[in-house]
């Protein structure tokens, strides 16, 4: 089990997020929401152990991670917001090189990286560098990456950027497959609609706070809403949507 505790982080007197506490429990895909500069990547940082926090801490399985990091990134997949990658590899390179950097063997990164090399329809492209690879390659590269060593604890940022639609709906039916299989797993997303359709919590930061965790329909019953757009909208008062659209459309049309 994942457990912010009182997370706070400041930055220059400035708190980027704050006194921020949730769990994430094996089998759940927990979604979190926030608009731009609401402490996502903030919080995400902390979690995978590339930022210290300034208040509170992240435990895992009862532990500070702080005191037994190797350990505990062992155990963690990680899909950044941001596909950076080393485009000089080939994508079986690539693979293998997370591979020993992960300490697996071999024989075991051989079996796994042409599994889902194949299952992601990259196998033909194998050999290629990456240099080559389209955004939605790539992306296919890193949930590959973040797979290979099977690790108990995934984080998802963004995953579905520059997907198909085939390869979207896969990554959706495998999310569920990778909770029914115990994987605890933060998913961060502005796809509203699949969120909803694939946590089973929801958890929106507003300015650096956590001001709802719940779930997706419990959300909606005790605001009223029809869905979780809505629902964002208004918890982090964005809804006046429309007015800022016609203000930016009559901003270009004027001379």
């Amino acid at each position: 089990m994942l457990e912010v505790r009182n997370l706070t982080k400041i930055y220059r007197g400035l708190p980027a997020i704050e006194s921020i506490n949730f769990t994430i429990r094996p089998g759940e895909v927990v979604g979190y929401l926030g608009p731009n500069g609401s402490g996502k990547s903030t919080t995400v940082k902390i979690i995978t152990g590339l930022v210290q926090p300034t208040e509170g801490g992240v435990f895992f399985q009862g532990g500070n991670i702080r005191h037994q990091l190797e350990r505990y990134r062992a155990t963690l997949g990680y899909v950044p917001e941001e596909a950076h990658v080393y485009t000089h590899l080939t994508g079986l390179e690539y693979l293998q090189l997370v591979g020993r950097l992960r300490g697996m063997s071999e024989s075991l990164i051989d079996v796994r990286a042409h599994v889902l090399l194949r299952l992601w329809g990259l196998e033909s492209w194998r050999h290629s560098p990456i240099a080559l690879y389209s955004k939605g390659m790539k992306q296919r590269i890193l949930l590959s990456a973040a797979l290979l060593h099977n690790p108990s604890l995934l984080i998802f940022d963004e995953p579905l950027s520059g997907l198909d639609v085939v390869s979207a709906r896969i990554f959706k039916d495998l999310l569920e497959e990778l909770a029914a299989r115990g994987k605890a797993i933060l998913y961060i997303s502005h796809v509203l609609e699949v969120v909803e359709q694939v946590c089973s919590r929801v958890i929106v930061l507003g300015k650096g706070k956590v001001i709802a965790d719940e779930t997706p329909a419990g959300l909606k019953l005790a605001m009223q809403r029809g869905s979780l757009e809505e629902v964002f909208a208004e918890l982090v008062r964005q809804h006046d949507t429309r007015t800022t659209a016609r203000e930016l459309a009559e901003a270009i049309s004027h001379a």
